[in-house]
């Protein structure tokens, strides 16, 4: 297992840990009307042309805002002039787009990320280009794209579908003052922060740990992956991810799930987590009324209006693994894609080049808090670099600390929808581990005899 400061990602995470998380943009949805008559067809155009037709884009709006996309959008629009651009943007722009990719109408080009998007399941539905053979002619600063990105694209049996465009970890966040007005321990292993939620329960008479149940993979990967890789590394995590025979009964993934069922029945767990959603759940843990919480890196920019004055945000990855190793970190991409069916290919081939360049991933980082998927990135000349990020700066680059693990694309949602509900029953403890693996089995076996 190669040390962290040896892994290809490590760059990754000491540009991110070295931003600042400013320029919060609003959720507002910037709906396009998708029944405009303008010609779709679309020319390949030569240097110095522009393209024409009508180009569809589909973003999801959410922690990242969406100032960063009308900014790129705009610009690529100065460039074609004679192209018509639709945006079809906003919180829940993946379920009211359904009926498009279902109907076979799909819009050009699609940001995957938010509930209700699935890449492996776009991907096996044949919803998404094949882009393998394009992608080796695109150029970023003279260096081949593909040499470019920090983690490569999901690899679908040697097939590229998607290109990585933002770039996130998972882990575990609380409030710095908050723990040390306390004295809380910042835990460091599960042993340590099982202690330290046994210890808020008792001191501040509330369920420590925090998620939404109405979308339980934020549970699944912000704290099941890691402590799966953790548990028997990238094989272990591809097993659970691609469903493989035998992986979700195995001893390994049964000791990881005795330790949730272990903080089901000390009460650490919110008994009311089922029924709340992400932004809820969010926002309890800025009240206090809980003290840990799974989540990304949009966490600070996505609540930037609702934080309190006095809440100082401190991340670690999410503690599930033992006392003698390493903390584990798994990278969680969101990817940009062309439909298979577009009918402008050729000018969503033109946005999707236009989009990744160093220029739009500094732009990126300036309107969201977060990173593009480039390396080369040079953000270190930010003068207002939140704690936070110093800190977690600090741990993540520590070999002795923490350990990046890496899963080969994401769970395809026809799996992950049913062992999220056994998850769900297992941390309201209507069901135990033991239970919990032959279900997540049971389903695994369904998913591969549906392939």
């Amino acid at each position: 297992m190669k040390r962290l400061l040896k892994n290809p990602f490590v760059l990754l995470m000491m540009a991110a840990l070295l931003m600042i998380a400013v320029a919060c943009s609003d959720d507002s949805s910037s709906e396009g009307s998708s029944d405009d008559s303008g010609d779709n067809s679309g020319e390949a155009a030569s240097e110095g042309e522009g393209l024409s037709g009508t180009l569809e884009i589909q973003y999801f709006v959410g922690g990242y805002g969406d100032s960063w996309w009308k900014e790129v959008i705009g610009d690529f629009q100065e460039k074609h002039p004679d192209l018509e651009i639709v945006e079809h943007a906003g919180p829940n722009i993946n379920e009211e787009m359904r009926s498009r990719w279902v109907s076979g109408d799909p819009p050009d080009v699609v940001y995957i990320d938010g509930a209700g998007s699935s890449e492996t399941q776009m991907v096996e539905d044949g919803q998404l280009m094949d882009l393998t053979d394009w992608v080796k002619d695109i150029e970023v600063d003279g260096k081949p794209l593909m040499d470019s990105f920090i983690v490569p694209p999901s690899d679908f049996d040697g097939s590229v579908y998607s290109l990585p465009l933002v770039f996130d970890a998972w882990g575990t966040w609380y409030d710095k003052a908050w723990f040390e007005e306390n004295n809380w321990e910042v835990p460091s292993d599960f042993e340590s922060f099982m202690n330290s939620m046994g210890q808020i329960k008792e001191d501040a008479g509330i369920s420590p740990f925090v998620t939404t149940g109405q979308h339980p993979y934020y549970f699944l990967r912000g704290m099941l992956y890691p402590a799966f890789g953790a548990a028997g590394g990238d094989e272990l995590l591809n097993d659970v991810i691609t469903g493989a025979e035998g992986a979700w009964t195995s001893d390994a993934v049964l000791e990881v799930m005795k330790k949730v069922e272990k903080m089901q029945q000390e009460g650490y767990i919110d008994e009311g987590f089922a029924a709340i959603n992400h932004t809820q759940s969010q926002m309890n843990f800025l009240l206090h009324d809980n003290a840990y919480i799974p989540v990304g890196f949009w966490l600070p920019n996505e609540m930037e209006g609702d934080k309190p004055e006095d809440l100082e945000y401190g991340f670690i990855p999410s503690p599930m693994n033992d006392a003698s190793d390493p903390m584990p970190i798994v990278p969680d991409m969101r990817p940009l894609a062309i439909a298979e069916q577009a009918e402008n290919p050729e000018a969503a081939k033109a946005f999707v080049e236009f989009v990744f360049t160093k220029e739009y991933a500094k732009s990126f980082s300036e309107h969201t808090g977060a990173i593009m998927n480039l390396q080369g990135v040079d953000l270190s000349s930010n003068e207002n670099v939140p704690q936070y990020l110093i800190d977690a700066n600090e741990m993540i680059n520590d070999p002795e600390q923490v350990q990046i693990y890496h899963k080969p694309h994401p769970m395809s949602a026809d799996l992950e929808t049913p062992i999220s509900d056994s998850l769900v029953s297992l941390m309201l403890g209507n069901i135990t581990a033991e239970e919990f693996v032959q279900e997540a089995e049971q389903a695994a076996e369904e998913y591969r005899n549906s392939q």
